[in-house]
């Protein structure tokens, strides 16, 4: 499976932010959507982490924006194919050439 995030990098609290060995870091979480899949099909909310003493004190982490599950190429495809009933048969009487 694959997730797919979108971030409104401007909502970033750089304060946040930390260099790491390899580059500077941000740490964040993926929330599942408390009334299930969103209209435009997200799956989750993706918010900053707080740390364990701000969310003891009721400090929640900035919206940075929202995630969708994905298939993996040909493995949906695969998928829907056995759900799908199969298809009703088409003689082609009604093509017009």
């Amino acid at each position: 499976m694959i997730i797919k995030c979108k971030i409104n990098v401007s909502k970033i609290d750089k304060s946040k932010m930390f260099v790491g060995k390899q580059g500077t870091y941000l740490d964040i979480t993926l929330l599942e959507n408390k009334n299930g899949v969103d209209e435009y099909g997200n799956h989750f909310m993706v918010v900053q982490d707080v740390s364990k003493e701000d969310r003891q004190a009721g400090v929640k982490g900035a919206i940075l924006g929202n995630a969708k599950k994905l298939e993996p190429s040909g493995q949906g495809a695969t998928q829907k194919a056995r759900q799908s009933p199969p298809a009703a048969t088409d003689d082609g009487s009604d093509i017009p050439f």
